[in-house]
């Protein structure tokens, strides 16, 4: 039985050891350029919006309503336009919390009369048992917890994303992945989000700030990550392990 559990653990451990051992004096490769609606974990993404207004062209005028400007607009409004997200997170989180309790409990029980049947407690109990005093307890507890968490944390990257879909209310589905590879060590950015096309800058750059449902992953692959990462085991019994 024993034997059984272990087993998936070690496949487990194999497969990332294989993975690694299979680039062994080799860079981490870069991914291949995809479609990112040709991925099967993509679905279309589905938003409350309100229904379609027709606009009527007014006659005689060269302006045309929901139009930015009297030339061509540069920036990205339909299916597989580019639009590039400025990230700047600078998050400064400080939380500390105490917390102190005690309580003290006293409690007593005699039984010195009780329609005389008292007498008749040494039939039950040893003779030495007073009714006046059987029982007396006394309890305290103290309770001190202190908790403190500090982040701060600091990005400021440019990627270029893709937009994926137009929304009926004209609002933009947009995603994007960029990758950089020094020495030995890959570094990844994806973003993905819904902007306004009102939020897009004249120079077709929009604040990552601006995007509904963003989603921003910064990460790793490489040497130095493998070292700063925890083996499987190690993560498996913090998991598991009560204490």
């Amino acid at each position: 039985m024993r034997l059984l559990m272990i087993m998936p653990l070690l496949a487990l451990a194999a497969c990332g050891q294989a993975e690694r051992l299979s680039r062994v004096g080799r860079p981490p490769p870069l991914s291949p350029i995809t479609n990112p609606t040709a991925d099967p974990s993509w679905r279309p993404v589905s938003m409350p919006t309100p229904g379609p207004q027709e606009v009527a062209a007014p006659s005689n005028s060269l302006w045309r309503q929901g139009s930015r400007t009297f030339l061509r607009d540069q920036r990205a409004a339909q299916v597989g336009d580019l639009v590039t997200i400025l990230v700047a997170v600078a998050d400064d989180a400080q939380l500390q919390n105490r917390t102190q309790s005690s309580r003290t409990n006293t409690a007593s029980l005699a039984l010195p009369n009780l329609l005389g049947l008292e007498a008749s407690t040494n039939r039950i109990l040893p003779n030495s048992v007073d009714p006046s005093t059987l029982l007396n307890t006394d309890s305290s507890n103290v309770g001190n917890g202190q908790g403190e968490v500090r982040r701060n944390e600091a990005i400021n990257l440019r990627v270029a994303a893709t937009v994926l879909q137009n929304l009926p209310n004209g609002n933009l589905v947009i995603a994007g992945r960029q990758e950089v590879r020094v020495n030995n060590e890959l570094r990844e950015l994806s973003i993905q989000g819904v902007l306004r096309p009102q939020d897009i800058a004249s120079d077709n750059t929009v604040r990552h700030d601006r995007l509904a449902e963003a989603r921003i992953a910064y990460g790793g692959r490489g040497s130095l990550s493998d070292v700063q990462q925890q083996r499987v085991g190690a993560q498996i019994l913090d998991a598991l392990l009560p204490f």
